[in-house]
């Protein structure tokens, strides 16, 4: 005993020598298992280390601003001429999404439905998800279906924003890089249909109204376009229900549906957009009130 008093390096070195191995500091700020503990030892303190990482983060994107707006000026224009319409006419490029998805949309619902439904999403994303882990560490392996969907939103916005940056000319046209913007596009051929006149000509369906709901006459064509978009929303519903039977457990029943409405929704416009583009198909659903 009064060896190891007169040796206290030969004590510490035992006892470093008992400790169990631990991970790094800054690897326990990227991730720790869900499984395991985080002592206080094992844990960094948010000052300095993560504001060091999120002064690098900021300062990267500023320069990364800076040089775009270098390469990319947006100077001001002449003064507003009450004789003279800018041809096209775009709004600011942080809603430039929302006007290009007037194209694909009925403008009821581009510009009031979608931006209020992803506002409530993301008011609703800390209440509708119930997994706890991810908690003060970054990971993805654990939050995959979160991560995903958000990184999937958030690019498809962007891209909405770059095609009416650099792909939207006169008319609010489709111009590559390589054309004159300056030059007007030639008239297409392509006639954009509704889904319930395709049908309507294909199957040989009649024009005559079904059932007359003051100004809404359905037709049975249109009853197969109200099933086609009913069916989306129910397969989109059932199948997590039948075959993830845990993802359902784990939210419950209100925020899986709220959960499934809003990512279904979100995977419309994707497909809706893919419908206008490759099928010629202007609206998938007419009604008096709004057109989908």
């Amino acid at each position: 005993m009064a060896e190891e008093e007169s040796n206290p390096g030969a004590v510490q070195s035992k006892a470093l020598a008992k400790a169990p191995d631990k991970p790094g500091r800054f690897a326990a700020l990227l991730k720790k298992s869900s499984k395991g503990s985080m002592a206080p030892e094992d844990t960094v303190l948010v000052w300095p280390h993560l504001v060091y990482i999120e002064l690098i983060c900021i300062l990267f994107g500023v320069a990364l601003i800076l040089f775009l707006s270098l390469i990319s000026p947006a100077p001001l224009e002449e003064l507003a001429s009450a004789d003279t319409t800018p041809n096209p006419t775009k709004a600011p490029w942080y809603f430039l999404g929302l006007q290009e998805l007037l194209v694909y949309f009925d403008p009821w619902l581009a510009g009031v439905v979608l931006p209020t439904m992803i506002i409530i999403g993301l008011v609703l994303i800390p209440y509708i998800d119930p997994n706890p882990k991810g908690k003060g560490y970054y990971t993805f392996s654990e939050r995959k279906f979160s991560i995903m969907g958000f990184s999937f939103g958030l690019a498809l916005w962007y891209i909405l924003i770059i095609v009416g940056v650099w792909f939207r000319g006169l008319d609010w046209s489709w111009y590559w890089p390589w054309d004159d913007p300056h030059m007007h596009q030639p008239a297409g051929a392509v006639k954009l249909v509704d889904l319930e006149v395709i049908l309507t000509s294909v199957l040989g369906l009649s024009e005559s109204p079904l059932v007359t709901l003051g100004r809404y006459a359905v037709t049975m064509a249109n009853l197969i376009t109200w099933a086609f978009f009913l069916g989306y929303y129910a397969i989109g519903f059932s199948l997590p229900f039948l075959f993830l039977r845990n993802f359902y457990r784990r939210l419950g029943f209100v925020r899986y549906n709220l959960v499934m409405f809003l990512f279904l929704s979100m995977m419309g416009v994707p497909l809706k957009i893919f419908l206008r583009l490759l099928a010629d198909i202007k609206y998938v659903l007419v009604t008096p009130w709004f057109k989908i």
